[in-house]
């Protein structure tokens, strides 16, 4: 299995890249791993927020394939502690899909499109983070959830 993060706009502040340039690292000793970077819609100022989101929608979709399993952080998605997020982690590998495909959407959420197509929704947390703090956050709890499937030490129980 491939797993996938799609998020929208470039991550701007050197640390916070560094820091998901690292845990991407790691994640690569568990799995197959990539980043996909979406630039911002142009002229987004000009667009009200339905447009907005119809046009991140489009550009979400266009970078999935048929096979793949589509899961959206979301605010008002399920919260999993660690361990339950690794048995989540898991349960997909077991059912042989070919590549699941997180995605982070825009400012204002996804497209009616982009939820129809998804399989599932998860939430980091009830608190609202900048999305460039979620790309970290992500990659560090895949990580986290294949230290625990293969019982190493990252993470204290």
């Amino acid at each position: 299995m491939t797993i996938k993060l799609i998020a929208i706009g470039k991550t701007d502040n050197k640390q916070l890249q560094a820091l998901i340039d690292e845990y991407q690292k790691r994640l690569g000793f568990y799995i197959k791993f990539n980043l996909e970077i979406i630039p911002d819609i142009k002229n987004s100022k000009n667009l009200s927020e339905a447009q907005q989101k119809q046009k991140e929608g489009e550009l979400i979709l266009n970078k999935l394939s048929a096979t793949d399993v589509l899961i959206l952080l979301d605010e008002n998605g399920k919260q999993h502690d660690s361990v339950s997020f690794s048995n989540y982690l898991q349960k997909h590998m077991n059912s042989g899909i070919k590549q699941l495909v997180f995605v982070i959407g825009g400012p204002y959420g996804f497209s009616e499109d982009v939820y129809s197509k998804a399989k599932g929704k998860i939430s980091l947390s009830k608190m609202t983070f900048s999305h460039q703090m979620v790309r970290l956050f992500i990659i560090e709890q895949l990580y986290r959830g294949f230290t625990i499937l293969k019982n190493e030490p990252y993470h204290h129980r």
